[in-house]
């Protein structure tokens, strides 16, 4: 289990990160679609958790936004 933290960032902060997590995002995106095209099903499960984790990441950041 990880453990939880607390750290004060401003919204402009939280807005900056929100945008990198969109774009690592389609990077595993992305990546998953190529592994599905080449049979590769490890690795389509492995980046499509990580898409799904970083999604709610990314949902969980921006609520704070528009809070």
């Amino acid at each position: 289990m990880s453990k939880a933290l607390t750290v004060k960032l401003t919204t402009d902060e939280i807005e900056m990160l929100v945008d990198a997590l969109e774009v690592d995002l389609d990077g595993y995106v992305e990546a998953a679609k190529e592994a599905r095209g080449n049979n590769r099903r490890d690795d389509v499960a492995t980046f499509t958790e990580a898409a799904t984790r970083i999604e709610a990441l990314k949902t969980r950041l921006q609520a704070l936004i528009e809070d």
